[in-house]
């Protein structure tokens, strides 16, 4: 059996003309199955599978926040560290219009519209990242330097246990 063609996303055309290094990962996508979904398919930590976010602030303006997969933001502490009143996240329509990707498809990489990137200050400490590569049911892993340095978000502290 040969092996399926990968996606060319936005996403990797951003990622590709940065000169990052990746590994596609495409999985089978299961609506609500989350980051849980892709660690238990893959087999991997998922805390080093990172979700991609887009909220917004009590004016309506977007951001993206990236978190471990097996943790919650705070979206109190968020408002706080950043000086909002209030975060709360966007319907998944306006997401979509925010990042160009679908939910479920989030890529923090190449987002139609440029966005602040809040990243939970822990993920700077792994050494390899698992992202949405920008369709659903792909994944990408990189090292988490690229991450950084593509992306160039600030780093909060704002990880809560799931619940």
């Amino acid at each position: 059996m040969g092996k399926e063609k990968e996606p060319v996303t936005q996403a990797i055309r951003k990622l590709r003309v940065a000169g990052v290094r990746f590994e596609g990962h495409p999985y089978r996508y299961v609506t609500g199955g989350g980051t849980a979904q892709f660690a238990s398919e893959l087999g991997v930590d998922e805390h080093h599978v990172i979700k991609t976010l887009i909220l917004e602030d009590d004016t309506g303006a977007p951001m993206v926040v990236l978190m471990h997969g097996d943790r919650q933001v705070s979206l109190r502490e968020l408002a706080r560290q950043i000086g909002a009143r209030h975060v709360e996240p966007c319907a998944p329509a306006v997401a979509d219009r925010h990042s160009g990707y679908q939910v479920g498809g989030t890529s923090p990489f190449g987002t139609r519209r440029k966005m602040p990137v809040y990243c939970e200050a822990s993920i700077a400490e792994l050494p390899r990242v698992y992202i949405n590569g920008g369709k659903r049911g792909y994944i990408i892993a990189l090292d988490t330097t690229d991450l950084l340095r593509v992306l160039q978000p600030v780093l909060v502290r704002v990880s809560q246990a799931e619940k």
